[in-house]
């Protein structure tokens, strides 16, 4: 059951992701371009995702297990610390030069594209490279 609500809920944000557009670099790099030729419609996509988010985060902290009888497994840390702002820094910067984030990346490669692709390759190597540096300072 955990796995078929996993396949649907990800389908569902992949299909909102589609609709909205988000998974378009042109239209997300349009809405980063604050200082041209602005589009904020995605405005409204994020405004949408955080006027859901916030009452479902708020119950889900009071909640010791899911919907399903999953525990529930939700950040703690409330630190803002070097790795934090650095990863923010990567992460903007990743998305202002190719127009994705890992999400829209991954819905973008599923109806294919060579953008998605590099960008889905960059973000693995990113990762790997995350991996091999954290065990490298755990040794």
């Amino acid at each position: 059951m955990q796995t078929l609500a996993s396949f649907v809920v990800g389908l569902v944000f992949g299909l909102g992701l589609l609709l909205s557009r988000m998974s378009d670099p042109a239209k997300v790099l349009g809405f980063l371009d604050i200082a041209g030729r602005w589009d904020p419609s995605l405005v409204l996509v994020m405004g949408g995702a955080i006027a859901v988010g916030f009452p479902v985060f708020a119950i889900a902290k009071r909640r010791p297990l899911s919907l399903l009888g999953s525990e529930m497994k939700l950040p703690t840390s409330r630190k803002i610390d070097r790795r934090l702002v650095g990863g923010s820094v990567l992460f903007g910067i990743g998305w202002g030069v190719a127009g994705f984030c890992p999400g829209p990346g991954l819905v973008a490669l599923s109806i294919g594209g060579w953008k998605a692709a590099t960008f889905v390759l960059a973000m693995l190597a990113g990762m790997g490279i995350f991996e091999w540096l954290q065990r490298r300072s755990t040794h």
